[in-house]
């Protein structure tokens, strides 16, 4: 018999999400083993979650220290050979930090803190987290976050448009993309993108904080739960999990 998927759900100082993470890994039959970031060694994981929250950790630009904590190097090399990795929020940041995918993320252009349920509209639907999405409807999230503008040169931004990796954008209630929906002033109201193979999932909303009715919405659980179907449809990752 096939154990359940093992999720990796990193720990930072200051982290604030790994426990919701790890309660919906639970939701959706996932054994999620909390790793402190100055582990070298992700174990037999099958999948990697970067969560935010790392209020007093956050110097410089935003994950610019965080990038250089020892289990990274072991979360490059995961994301290298293919393995599903998500970062949400402050995940999200140190993932551009560290090269693993394009582009930084900036103070929002308001100068205000922003904590809020927001719409998204769906670019791409692929991968190990978007599987259970579809390109063009509409999701809502929570967003919680000072510094979540997407930033990068025209040329990069337009590499990620042509090759569909811009999979989120903020929105209004109806799935327009509107200057009045982006709620941090993110370039083309990009709210998540995926790396060149599409296993590498950054955006800056949460996820795991929209995983229960009881909460205000299910959309985040909808992304968490799309890993299990991905995962049968990967011979290395079945062949691990025997």
């Amino acid at each position: 018999m096939s154990r359940a998927p093992r999720v990796a759900v990193l720990v930072f100082p200051g982290t604030w999400s790994d426990r919701d993470f790890a309660h919906v890994a639970g939701l959706v039959g996932w054994d999620a083993r909390m790793v402190w970031h100055t582990e070298v060694d992700l174990g037999d994981a099958d999948a990697v979650v970067l969560p935010g929250g790392f209020a007093h950790g956050d110097h410089l630009r935003t994950g610019a220290i965080a990038r250089f904590s020892p289990v990274m190097p072991a979360v490059e090399a995961f994301a290298a050979a293919g393995g599903a990795v998500l970062g949400s929020c402050n995940g999200f940041q140190i993932l551009t930090e560290a090269g693993i995918l394009p582009g930084v993320l900036l103070r929002n252009d308001h100068l205000q803190f922003r904590c809020d349920w927001q719409p998204l509209r769906v670019e791409g639907a692929t991968g190990p987290w978007l599987g259970e999405l579809h390109a063009g409807e509409t999701i809502r999230l929570p967003i919680s976050h000072g510094e979540g503008r997407y930033y990068a040169e025209a040329p990069v931004l337009d590499e990620l448009e042509a090759t569909g990796r811009v999979v989120l954008r903020y929105a209004d209630g109806d799935g327009t993309v509107t200057p009045d929906g982006n709620p941090n002033g993110s370039l083309r109201s990009i709210a998540g993108i995926v790396n060149e193979r599409g296993n590498v999932l950054g955006l800056m909303p949460h996820p795991e904080r929209a995983a229960e009715a009881e909460v205000g919405g299910t959309d985040g659980l909808r992304i968490l739960r799309a890993l299990d179907a991905w995962l049968v449809m990967q011979p290395a990752a079945a062949e691990r999990r025997l």
